[in-house]
């Protein structure tokens, strides 16, 4: 990775195996000057079942931290390539070619926002998933291998995920450290989120790193029964990772059709409220390491 002291501007080329942690001290070998190297959280937002809110908590998180001033990539791994859509931009590459190595980092990384980058998704990750297939070993490290590098850029790297469990799911699971799981308040979603922990558990076996950091009731309508009495059940079950539900909001659905965030579209709306509180809590996180 290339590190540049911001004191004189030195740059200087570093093993990534050299950095012990996420945060470290560096020394400029030009100046003196010792500064911290931090590198980025990286948060997967996953579930096997779909029409749970997936890519709208990973683009409206994603563009939530970007406004509080936090340098942030959004990767897609889903060969829908949606997260490009709901931003309203057209990347002529992404994540497959940053994979591939067909590009550098800066050109297969598109600038969507202030602050904010895409690796695309897309129809061409389905080359991916068959090239993971095909190696004879390490197979489920190929997107650490391809995002390893970047975590120095930024201090978020979100993932957004496809439905069902595929090979890039196992990937996304062997990099991100932090799991948010959206769980819509239906009954068959909590059956999702339960076969979804068995299969985290499984992989724990082999790295112990990833875990659950959030869940994130969605889809909340408060003027039926139901969605009430199954987020209460969320709560009994894992209140310490529940976050406040996001709302049933119709300007959340129309927001993706004029290629903006919640918060461009309808910054006023309860959507945009919720998911701002979401920023909030994910940012928490990062005070509360400082003050530690």
């Amino acid at each position: 990775m290339e590190i540049t002291c911001p004191n004189c501007g030195f740059q200087r080329t570093i093993d990534d195996s050299k950095v012990p942690s996420r945060k470290a001290m560096v020394h400029c070998k030009s100046c003196g000057h010792r500064f911290p190297l931090k590198k980025a959280r990286s948060i997967a937002v996953l579930l096997s079942k779909g029409g749970v809110g997936k890519t709208t908590t990973s683009v409206n998180l994603a563009a939530g931290l970007a406004l509080e001033g936090k340098r942030v990539l959004l990767v897609d791994t889903d060969t829908q390539g949606q997260s490009a859509y709901m931003l309203g931009v057209k990347p002529k590459a992404g994540l497959t070619e940053l994979v591939t190595r067909e590009l550098k980092p800066k050109d297969a990384m598109f600038k969507a926002r202030d602050n904010l980058w895409l690796l695309s998704g897309g129809k061409s990750l389905a080359g991916i998933k068959r090239m993971i297939d095909r190696k004879d070993f390490g197979g489920e490290m190929t997107l650490t291998e391809a995002l390893a590098p970047l975590e120095v850029h930024f201090d978020f790297i979100v993932i957004d995920s496809s439905p069902g469990w595929d090979p890039l799911t196992v990937n996304v699971l062997f990099y991100a450290k932090e799991v948010l799981i959206p769980v819509s308040l239906e009954v068959m979603s909590l059956q999702g989120l339960s076969e979804f922990i068995k299969s985290l558990q499984s992989i724990k076996k082999y790295r112990k790193e990833v875990g659950i950091k959030y869940i994130l009731p969605t889809f909340l309508d408060e003027r039926i029964k139901n969605p009430g009495e199954i987020l209460e059940k969320l709560r009994t079950i894992y209140e310490q990772y529940l976050c406040p539900a996001i709302r049933y909001n119709v300007r959340l659905s129309e927001a993706p059709a004029y290629g903006m965030t919640i918060f461009e579209y309808a910054g006023g709306s309860t959507g945009a409220a919720d998911y701002k509180g979401l920023v909030k809590k994910v940012l928490a996180e990062d005070e509360e390491e400082e003050e530690s």
